[in-house]
């Protein structure tokens, strides 16, 4: 692993990469490049008693110059952080170095969106009102559209019913004839008397033996 990515990685994740004699190691060999890895740690493979105390030596003297890189390193980090959260805030606008302006401005968009997320969230729960009495009413309606499909069809079989058989035709009754006959010339002879009283036949009859349209054709007149 570099040694860069290893002091990265022991800020970003609070110290729990490594021990703090190798994080420190390490941070004096980034302050000081021209220590190698092979002065630091010689063969590696066998224990040297004097590379152990001149590396103790080294830590007593170097404890000031790796708080100050460490120091260093950490503001870097979060001057980077500021300028990255400028760039988000306005990316149009040029980066501002001012921390405190860079934090008023967060604000303000933090608090502009946390009143468009308020107001999303009314209009999503005035939306759902909408969508709930949207659906009763569209229940209500089906039902209404199937009680008059229940009526129609109830009126179209009455009126099938009514029109299966025709009414019957009004009877006009007719003045029934004197049983006695007048003779008007006074002759003597044998009067007529009704056996049956009149009454017109021709209401009892079809409709087409009463039609008189074609009777020229079937029954043409005499010549």
């Amino acid at each position: 692993m570099d040694q860069t990515d290893l002091i990265e990685e022991y800020l970003v994740n609070g110290g729990v990469v490594g021990s703090d004699e190798e994080l420190r190691f390490t941070l004096d060999n980034f302050c000081n490049p021209g220590v190698g890895i092979g002065d630091s740690y010689g063969n590696g493979c066998a224990f040297d008693p004097a590379n152990s105390r001149k590396r103790e030596r080294d830590e007593a003297s170097s404890g000031p110059k790796l708080k100050a890189c460490r120091e260093k390193m950490r503001r870097d980090r979060l001057n980077d952080r500021f300028l990255e959260l400028s760039s988000v805030l306005d990316p149009e606008r040029p980066m501002k170095s001012d921390k405190a302006g860079i934090l008023s401005d967060a604000v303000r968009a933090i608090s502009e969106l946390r009143k468009e997320a308020q107001n999303l969230k009314e209009m999503n729960r005035k939306l759902q009102e909408t969508i709930k009495d949207t659906k009763a009413e569209k229940i209500e309606t089906r039902e209404e559209k199937l009680k008059l499909k229940a009526d129609k069809e109830k009126l179209e079989n009455q009126i099938k019913a009514m029109t299966a058989f025709p009414p019957p035709i009004a009877f006009h009754p007719i003045p029934i004839a004197p049983l006695n006959g007048h003779n008007p010339a006074g002759k003597p002879g044998t009067q007529f008397t009704a056996a049956y009283p009149n009454f017109a036949m021709w209401q009892w009859l079809p409709p087409t033996v009463l039609d008189t349209t074609h009777d020229p054709k079937m029954w043409p007149p005499n010549a």
